[in-house]
């Protein structure tokens, strides 16, 4: 067999529920990263072998698990899966105030485990480009604002410098807002007296 599909981190307590998962894991084609059951363990297991995706019981002997998963995804940025014997309206929105991807059902249907996974890593993934896409035109603005303040230019003149520049240099226009927003903050101040 080629490369692994994905490496999972499993937080559940119970052992039956472990073993459907290991088993529907490899037979999917992927690994099991590790396996914690109790959710205190969750982000010290995930940031040791950083997995693609964890798999988080929702009642842990130790507390929630939504819970968990939202300190997990908060800290370590690893996408989760909810394995849940019920999905009431309540545990949805806190599941998804969370950031969970997606959800399991127990009992563990096999076949639904590789779309599931699958599913909720490209959610993942799309999600951590719009916050850097977000991210990216938030600094490109600063540094409109810091050119248009140090050389009095308008708002289009001032993007037009920030595309020519990254234009002339290859690089991405957010690269170029970055090491000005940068430089700006070195510059030091002009002393009065």
């Amino acid at each position: 067999m080629g490369t692994m599909r994905w490496r999972v981190v499993i937080v559940d307590d119970h052992e039956r529920s472990r073993v459907a998962l290991r088993a529907a894991i490899w037979a999917a084609g992927g690994e099991v990263a590790g396996e914690a059951s109790r959710g205190r363990d969750a982000l010290t297991l995930v940031q040791r072998v950083a997995p693609d995706i964890a798999i988080f019981a929702v009642g842990l002997p130790d507390g929630d698990g939504v819970e968990a998963a939202a300190h997990v995804i908060a800290t370590a940025d690893c996408p989760i899966v909810l394995f849940t014997s019920h999905t009431s309206a309540e545990l949805v929105a806190r599941a998804t105030a969370a950031g969970v991807m997606a959800y399991l059902l127990k009992p563990l249907r096999p076949a639904e485990l590789a779309p599931t996974l699958d599913l909720a890593l490209a959610r993942s993934r799309e999600t951590r480009q719009l916050r850097e896409t977000l991210e990216g035109r938030k600094l490109i603005e600063r540094a409109k604002g810091a050119l248009m303040k140090r050389y009095g230019l308008s708002e289009d003149e001032a993007f037009r410098r920030l595309r020519r520049t990254a234009m002339d240099n290859r690089r991405a226009m957010v690269d170029i807002a970055r090491a000005l927003l940068v430089s700006e903050s070195v510059v030091p101040e002009v002393p009065t007296e």
